[in-house]
């Protein structure tokens, strides 16, 4: 029986979620190997798709996600999420940029621009990210930017395509910058955020070599995309939607 997903049965997953074997498994299908922590992968402009559908985040300009983040201290922050109809060409490939804001107050905090493309097997990489934290108002840090192919930076996965549960990939690898690493525990889940409520989620477990100490758990619906991210250590906010516009 699939269990309702609530912060507090959540929290009962971060045993198993620690323990077993991080490798990943060989026999599970996918058209190619899936990334893994600083390996190196050529990708061929060919083999990528002007359009981003990919069951569990599609993208289509207009589409706008908003989500409500509360951290572990009760703070607030507004996360727009908005899918625009621009690209960025990365490694021959031409990338859709999503424009990212977090507020706090109203105050813009951080603001970024991520660069995803879908390849023809319906795999969802990710190819890097300008992002800008603000302080006062005012730009602080670039800290965490990094685009694909450029200081040794290498592109990552956010969905494999034909997910698996036991699937485990690089999401992104910048060293010293952006590490974070994937793995899916289920596709069988239950969701309920303020947006509504969803079956047959994506669950994956999410985490950083460095950042050893936090974990997270991010849930993709069908036909919409992220709807909740749950801190299971370190951080133990909660990001859940709120509205989505479908482009």
């Amino acid at each position: 029986m699939r269990s309702r997903i609530l912060i507090l049965a959540a929290l009962t997953l971060v045993v198993a979620a620690c323990g077993g074997d991080d490798e990943p498994n060989a026999d599970l299908s996918a058209p190619y190997e899936l990334p893994q922590s600083d390996e190196p992968v050529e990708l061929d402009p060919a083999d990528f798709v002007p359009t981003i559908d990919n069951t569990y985040w599609p993208m289509a300009p207009g589409s706008r996600w908003i989500y409500r983040e509360v951290a572990a201290d009760g703070s607030r922050q507004r996360v727009e999420v908005t899918v625009t109809n621009r690209t960025k060409v990365i490694l021959g490939i031409p990338a859709t940029v999503v424009h990212d804001r977090v507020t706090e107050d109203g105050e813009l905090v951080e603001d970024t621009e991520d660069w995803y493309a879908q390849d023809k097997w319906g795999g969802l990489w990710y190819l890097g990210e300008d992002t800008t934290e603000y302080e006062n108002g005012k730009p602080a840090s670039k800290h965490g930017s990094w685009e694909a192919g450029v200081d040794g930076a290498q592109p990552g996965l956010i969905i494999p395509p034909s997910p698996e549960v036991g699937m485990s990939y690089r999401q992104e690898f910048y060293a010293g910058e952006a590490e974070d690493l994937g793995r899916i525990l289920s596709l069988d889940e239950l969701a309920e955020v303020p947006f509504g409520s969803y079956d047959e989620v994506l669950m994956t477990r999410d985490w950083t070599p460095l950042e050893p100490d936090i974990l997270e758990h991010k849930f993709y619906a069908k036909g919409v995309g992220p709807v909740l991210e749950l801190g299971l250590s370190g951080d133990v906010g909660r990001e859940e939607l709120i509205r989505f516009t479908r482009g």
